[in-house]
């Protein structure tokens, strides 16, 4: 039987998420905007990145490094395809806001197939299928409501985002299975794995870094926001 700790939880998140969904709806509900490439708080930003990669090289990195070391490439992929999977309830109810209907049928067919003949999402038996995975935020269904894209900001722990994209995180982790697991230190334990296995999954991509870390990592962020939302790569039809 859930808390009433946990009840009163969801509850508060509901409620918020609600009055997130009416405020955009009196924005527009037609179009997508495109993200901002502005960057007003460039100072603030660059001191909150320099304290994330500080974490980043003297601690995660060094775990996800040992964890890719002792851990076989397909032991990683059953544990993606784990979080992946819980991940499809966050794609389907932000599909069902966009109405995108089939795109809503196909992340709960995938969640419903994956976790029991995927064996609880390890195994991703639903693309085989056709079944792709789209993934979906609340970010996006907020550009998708017209909401505008904010300017670029650098959240201490959870990295870069437009305002738009980081308005988008509550509503998304209240979908997200993980913040329900009792007692806190399993919860704990859960979302460290799930961190340090992404983590091990962008080992082989820091090569491609060029430059200022900080201008390229930002800019490769937002084209990605941008093609998410218009489906365009950065530069088309410009």
């Amino acid at each position: 039987m859930a808390k009433t700790s946990d009840i009163s939880k969801f509850g508060k998140m509901k409620n918020i998420f609600l009055a997130i969904l009416l405020s955009c709806g009196m924005i527009s509900i037609s179009h997508a905007e495109v993200v901002s490439y502005d960057d007003p708080w460039e100072g603030a930003n660059r001191a909150i990145f320099k304290f994330n990669d500080t974490i980043d090289t003297y601690t995660l990195k060094p775990l996800a490094q040992g964890y890719d070391k002792v851990t076989p490439k397909p032991i990683q992929n059953l544990v993606s395809n784990f979080f992946n999977n819980l991940g499809e309830i966050r794609n389907a109810a932000n599909a069902l806001l966009q109405f995108k209907l089939g795109e809503t049928a196909t992340a709960l067919g995938r969640f419903g197939l994956n976790s029991t003949v995927g064996m609880l999402g390890m195994v991703d038996v639903a693309t085989p299928l056709g079944m792709e995975e789209k993934y979906e935020d609340f970010g996006l269904t907020l550009a998708k409501w017209g909401a505008p894209s904010g300017p670029y900001v650098v959240l201490p722990i959870f990295g870069p985002k437009t305002l738009r994209s980081g308005l988008g995180l509550y509503p998304d982790s209240a979908l997200n299975p993980q913040g329900y697991i009792s007692p806190d230190k399993d919860r704990y334990i859960t979302k460290g794995i799930d961190l340090v296995n992404i983590r091990t999954h962008l080992l082989g991509s820091e090569e491609l870094v060029v430059g200022d870390r900080y201008s390229f990592i930002r800019d490769a962020y937002l084209q990605r926001r941008e093609y998410m939302i218009t489906g365009e790569l950065p530069g088309d039809g410009f």
